[in-house]
């Protein structure tokens, strides 16, 4: 509940959270679901994932691992497939996937280290590992491993360096894309050749008709 309160500035009480936030429900319903699961009980366990995921619009494996004080805000769209791992403190917007490629036997689906953010929309696909402290952004698409203390943008997932500095979890928007940046600087470069060209042809041009 005190996760939820931090990281929603949106709630109002407690009593909002625990009663109206489908991020809440779907997680204590996943504590339920996994007792059953982890007590050879599948059938009770799927049946109380599923009523769950029919209320909330979050689908979560009862055999999915989940740690302490993890958040999701909004949560509709969101699927967490049976050998995802999610560590502490970790952050979740809606739409995310944390699924599998389809290839993969046994452990098939990502670890999640504490205090990871996974921005609206976003794909994290297959066993891999997502470090401590890591921001994936809205839309992106991670298939590797992630060192921690970074961020992740694009589709497939580029990693940039933060200089082991985390980042607020609530901002999804002003995030480095080292490719557009590259884009941009080189379309600013282009420009200052065309007028340094334009300038050059003037002057030669000046040079001609003084000659003649």
């Amino acid at each position: 509940m005190r996760s939820f309160i931090e990281h929603d500035p949106a709630t109002n009480n407690p009593l909002e959270v625990v009663l109206l936030y489908p991020g809440f429900k779907a997680l204590r319903s996943h504590r339920r679901a996994n007792w059953f699961f982890r007590h050879n009980m599948k059938f009770f366990a799927r049946w109380i994932s599923q009523h769950s995921a029919h209320k909330t619009g979050i689908e979560i494996h009862p055999g999915a691992t989940i740690g302490r004080r993890v958040c999701i805000d909004h949560g509709h769209g969101i699927v967490i497939g049976e050998t995802a791992e999610i560590g502490d403190d970790c952050m979740i917007y809606q739409g995310v996937t944390l699924g599998g490629t389809g290839k993969d036997t046994g452990k098939r689906h990502p670890t999640l280290m504490r205090g990871v953010m996974v921005g609206a929309g976003a794909k994290v696909l297959g066993p891999i590992t997502i470090g401590e402290n890591v921001k994936v952004a809205a839309g992106a698409v991670v298939v590797k491993d992630v060192e921690p203390n970074s961020t992740v943008v694009g589709v497939p997932g580029r990693v940039v360096r933060l200089d082991g500095q985390r980042v607020d979890d609530l901002d999804q928007v002003t995030m480095p894309d080292p490719l557009m940046d590259a884009i941009t600087n080189n379309s600013k470069l282009i420009d200052e050749l065309k007028e340094e060209i334009t300038k050059l042809e003037a002057k030669k041009s000046e040079n001609i008709e003084y000659f003649i």
